[in-house]
């Protein structure tokens, strides 16, 4: 399948975890990917892997909170690559850049803007860059990454739900605003999710744990998201905008 030929698709967060995998597959199936990530090292070692496999891939150092740096890796997208087909807003405040999990009352400020600036403004740094590439062009892919417990809530880190439950309102009014230039833009609720590249134990439980609540019985791992946000950056999804599409195993049935 090669749905995505010659599409350029950037991904925030595009060197582990979930954003990794989704990119290696959109990459196997024709895409450009482009890996904007905090890290460049790391960036730079994924992008040199991918394409040992002849596949097509770009990193580019970026902090989505930091809208000169977005600016700049749009720009050398731009400028390298022609256009900007798809975007996968995946970089967040979740398991490499750690969080505390305590209550409400404990989190400190200062982790509140942390957790509001890269997962919310990040997004919004990131979208504010792309739509008027996409506009230009005519036609533009957004999936942005949310997560099932902004449908559901969580106890102990109420600032990351709020941040995701922030993402899900900003897809539906940002494709109410693009959807006459063919841009579309849709979210992905994951859930609990085996992203972690060495997890101890206690991370291993608890998504066991979170298995015990799906219709599916097994640990949500990155491969499950893969499909499905390549499924949004791609033509079949060409009529579907302003969604969000939970893939947790059937845990949270809406």
């Amino acid at each position: 399948m090669n749905n995505l030929e010659g599409r350029v698709i950037v991904v925030t967060g595009g060197s582990g975890g979930i954003g990794i995998v989704a990119s290696e597959l959109m990459a196997e199936r024709g895409a450009h990917v482009v890996l904007a990530e905090l890290d460049g090292d790391r960036a730079d070692i994924e992008a040199k892997r991918l394409s040992n496999k002849g596949l097509k891939a770009t990193a580019i150092q970026t902090d989505v909170a930091n809208k000169k740096s977005v600016g700049a890796m749009v720009e050398e997208v731009s400028s390298r690559l022609g256009r900007i087909d798809g975007l996968v807003n995946n970089a967040a405040m979740f398991s490499r850049v750690p969080m505390s999990r305590v209550g409400s009352l404990e989190i400190t400020e200062a982790e509140w803007d942390k957790m509001m600036e890269i997962n919310v403004k990040g997004v919004w740094n990131v979208c504010s860059a792309v739509v008027p590439v996409m506009k230009t062009q005519g036609y533009g892919k957004i999936v942005n990454i949310s997560s099932g417990t902004a449908l559901k809530g969580s106890p102990s880190r109420i600032h990351y739900v709020t941040s995701k439950a922030a993402v899900i309102g900003y897809t539906k009014s940002l494709a109410m605003e693009v959807g006459e230039h063919n841009v579309y833009v849709n979210c992905i609720a994951p859930g609990s999710t085996l992203s972690e590249e060495d997890p101890t134990p206690a991370i291993i439980a608890v998504r066991e744990k979170a298995a015990a609540s799906r219709c599916i019985k097994r640990v949500q791992t990155p491969e499950d998201l893969a499909g499905p946000i390549a499924f949004f950056v791609g033509p079949d999804s060409d009529f579907i905008t302003g969604q969000t599409l939970v893939v947790d195993g059937g845990s949270c049935l809406h």
